[in-house]
């Protein structure tokens, strides 16, 4: 099995990863590689520090993505009631990006913004939001639950927070 230490900054450095690994004349396949985020502190809450699994999204590798207590619309709609920052700015766009940890028992244990917007107020209320998502269904690798990473990307349009 292939592994690849990943930093939780990795946005470029996965899809790297994936080719380096892929080209290379070893005997190796998508369905083998398994990727890691490389914990330089310990995240309290995990099962695994040295494996949290970043899931890579390849049909038949046997890697599930934790799955969120709600849906992408229902999430989406909750950051638009609860994240203040946008209430009087209809006019304001931005991007970025949260991190969160799930350990191999469904926890959220750690969320983070991982590209940050143009405010640390507005990052800070979305971290809150995400927050509140504590129970999820775990991510596995081969039918086994593990810690992993999961990551949503969002756009502020018009005021509106999109996922």
């Amino acid at each position: 099995m292939l592994i690849n230490k990943l930093p939780a900054t990795f946005t470029g450095l996965l899809f790297i990863g994936l080719l380096s690994s892929c080209s290379t004349p070893q005997k190796s396949s998508i369905t083998n590689l398994v990727a890691t985020m490389e914990v330089k502190e310990p995240i309290s809450g995990v099962c695994d520090n040295s494996n949290v699994i970043v899931i890579l999204p390849f049909p038949g590798n046997g890697q599930v993505s934790a799955k969120a207590p709600k849906t992408n619309l229902e999430i989406a709609q909750e950051l638009n009631e609860k994240v203040l920052f946008l209430k009087d700015k209809p006019d304001y766009e931005d991007t970025g990006m949260v991190n969160l940890i799930i350990n191999c028992k469904g926890n959220l244990v750690k969320c983070d913004i991982d590209n940050e917007t143009k405010s640390p107020e507005l990052d800070k209320q979305i971290v809150a939001v995400f927050s509140e998502l504590k129970n999820w269904t775990a991510g596995k690798v081969n039918n086994n639950s593990v810690d992993t990473v999961v990551m949503y990307r969002f756009t502020i349009k018009n005021g509106k927070i999109l996922l």
